[in-house]
């Protein structure tokens, strides 16, 4: 039986991203993958992921953020090729909406660059754009978008380079520590590490009992459109963008790839779904959806989808991040970093977990991502029903 310092469990964005900094630090570590990397079952595939500064989902995402850029663009340099590209970011919805104002105050709390601008000045500088006339616009200057393809096979490679072993094809089926550490069941494989970082992503259920009941796998489509000729849709010209409607909140990239501009709304339908089987096949109730928004607010693209795919999201309650260690066996580290924003963290989330593993702490900033505060928050929301 092989002995490590460190078994990584998947090796999605989080897990290939942990593997690689534990690897770089010297660590002796396996990485076992149950598929292969970015694999269409997972979360991490479908040429794009959003990143942006101003959050405004909670300003206390910010400090993670500016060292997740940092990490970014080191895996830039090291690679040497681009994962993240700047087009700029707006978040547009009405004044008084969640996005405007959360973005607003993200940006003043933390001293960001940002415009606002209101619906003439962005039909004027961003004419892909139709929006209606009493929305406004928090444009992040920094924002764009990741490859996560690209993000994955990088953080694999470094990992490969500096001495990591990786098992692909292999599901973990059992992990149980005992006194001489943490034993894991892989195939007809066994393995025995001091620590172990389980980032399973739809699967984590099926290792981590504690999370069954709440982290929830749930359906996501996005489609692709073709914008017309008349209209410049590259990444120079046209920013990512979110968007607040009454009916939930949208996302989309420019046009950087051949299918075109990728639009989504944020958990869709929030349709659950069994990790273990095929994803959902795109139904006309998908489609309607997507082409209604594109026509109303990026009508150059209207009536030109030429692709739609389902994937999925692992959702938490109140779509925060869970990365703490198992409060019964403290040699167990969870992470679920997801709820459908996730991914832009991995490059930080990696160094956490790779801080947690080897030093039983980290000094960035993750106290609201605990078992006790999603145990609170589980509470919180029980109280309200």
């Amino acid at each position: 039986m092989q002995y490590f310092d460190v078994a990584v469990v998947g090796l999605g964005a989080m897990g290939s991203a942990a593997l690689a900094f534990l690897a770089q630090r010297g660590v002796k570590v396996i990485g076992i993958e149950a598929a292969y990397p970015a694999h269409a079952l997972s979360s991490s595939h479908g040429d794009s992921r959003l990143i942006r500064l101003g959050y405004f989902e909670d300003p206390s995402y910010v400090p993670l953020l500016l060292r997740a850029y940092e990490n970014w663009h080191l895996l830039e340099a090291q690679l040497r090729t681009e994962i993240l590209t700047i087009s700029g970011v707006l978040q547009i919805g009405a004044p008084t909406s969640a996005i405007v104002t959360g973005s607003r105050a993200s940006c003043q709390m933390h001293g960001l660059a940002y415009e606002e601008l209101d619906s003439r000045m962005l039909a004027r500088r961003y004419p892909q754009f139709s929006v209606d006339a009493e929305d406004v616009a928090i444009f992040d200057p920094e924002g764009g978008f990741l490859r996560p393809e690209l993000a994955i096979m990088g953080y694999l490679k470094l990992a490969a380079q500096h001495g990591a072993i990786m098992h692909f094809g292999e599901k973990v089926t059992a992990i149980a520590a005992d006194d001489a550490g943490v034993s894991l069941a892989f195939g007809e494989n066994r393995c025995r590490a001091r620590n172990v970082i389980v980032a399973t992503g739809p699967w984590i259920g099926e290792l981590v009992p504690e999370l069954a009941a709440h982290a929830n796998p749930i359906r996501q489509v996005v489609a692709w459109y073709r914008p017309g000729a008349a209209i410049k849709a590259g990444p120079q010209d046209m920013p990512a963008f979110l968007y607040d409607q009454e009916d939930g909140s949208y996302f989309g990239f420019p046009a950087f790839v051949k299918d075109g501009i990728k639009l989504g709304r944020h958990a869709h339908f929030y349709e659950p779904l069994d990790p273990n089987a095929a994803n959902p096949p795109v139904n006309r109730r998908d489609t309607d959806l997507l082409d209604d928004f594109i026509s109303r607010h990026i009508p150059s693209a209207a009536g030109q989808r030429v692709n739609a795919i389902t994937c999925r999201y692992t959702m938490l309650p109140d779509e925060n991040f869970l990365l703490d260690h198992l409060p019964s066996e403290k040699r167990i580290i969870v992470a679920s970093p997801c709820s459908g924003h996730g991914f832009k963290f991995a490059s930080v989330i990696g160094e956490i977990l790779a801080d947690l593993a080897v030093k039983g702490e980290t000094s960035l900033p993750i106290d609201a991502f605990s078992f006790d505060a999603l145990q609170k928050r589980v509470q919180g929301a029980e109280n309200l029903v």
